[in-house]
């Protein structure tokens, strides 16, 4: 079975009852799994030589998840072997008053990637349906109707040449409180400790609540969502180069065609 296959969420996903303990890709050597990341992340790499050449293609990565999930050291592990020239990664943070005085995907597109480049959201206009609702920010009403303008924009994304993978990363509230007293109690990690993440956190299962209803609202083939299980890092980034790897895969990229001009062309 593919890792898009194994995955791959569905319009009946309900993020609670979804294992993020689970390590189906996993050898049950970390060892053998770390160099296997490694082994994916460099064909990535090769992939997305021949993807930037082209110029033909645009992927979108969006990675979304709550607080410690994982989507820096995703980044990190799944892209590191990919030449920083063709890709973006884009870290959405709280809206700017310049951002906020626009419609809320105005910024989201100005991060999309053009011809031969990946883009990878860290967090992504899902925040604009997920903490507003969490918090009351927005209603119902209100947020149904950004469902269907964020299928809008994703299968208007796709229709231009754009595909479009969403990975959930999926992680367990014991698990995140491990993460979180892990950057308390390292003084090397202070820096990453926000105490904001622990506001969050009295939310917990309302996030898992809005993660479920974001991926049933916006679920399609077209820009398809996958659930991650996260609380394996290894086995986290495993899982999402598998994806990206397959993804690229299917494109069946090739080198540009030789420029016959070249052909006699000779370096004195």
């Amino acid at each position: 079975m593919s890792a898009q296959s194994e995955f791959r969420a569905s319009k009946k996903t309900k993020i609670k009852d979804a294992d993020a303990s689970k390590k189906p890709l996993s050898s049950d050597d970390k060892e053998k799994d770390k160099a296997k990341v490694i082994a994916l992340a460099n064909e990535i790499g090769l992939q997305q030589e021949m993807f930037y050449a082209g110029q033909r293609h645009k992927l979108l990565v969006v990675l979304q998840g709550i607080d410690t999930s994982g989507k820096d050291g995703t980044v990190k592990g799944v892209f590191g072997g990919v030449n920083p020239q063709g890709i973006n990664v884009v870290s959405f943070k709280a809206p700017t008053a310049i951002e906020k005085a626009h419609d809320y995907l105005w910024r989201i597109h100005q991060q999309v990637p053009q011809a031969g480049e990946i883009a990878v959201f860290n967090r992504s206009h899902y925040e604009d349906v997920l903490i507003t609702r969490v918090h009351d920010w927005i209603d119902e009403d209100e947020c149904k109707r950004r469902y269907a303008q964020i299928c809008d924009f994703e299968r208007m994304l796709a229709e231009t040449g754009t595909t479009i993978i969403k990975c959930l990363l999926h992680i367990s509230k014991d698990e995140q409180a491990s993460r979180l007293q892990a950057r308390i109690d390292d003084p090397a990690k202070n820096w990453k400790f926000d105490p904001q993440d622990l506001e969050e956190r009295k939310s917990w299962d309302a996030y898992q609540d809005q993660f479920s209803n974001a991926i049933q609202a916006t679920d399609a083939d077209y820009a398809p969502w996958y659930v991650i299980p996260a609380n394996s890092k290894t086995h986290r980034n495993l899982a999402i180069a598998s994806i990206v790897l397959e993804t690229l895969q299917a494109l069946k990229l090739t080198p540009p065609p030789a420029n016959p001009a070249l052909a006699k062309l000779k370096i004195s």
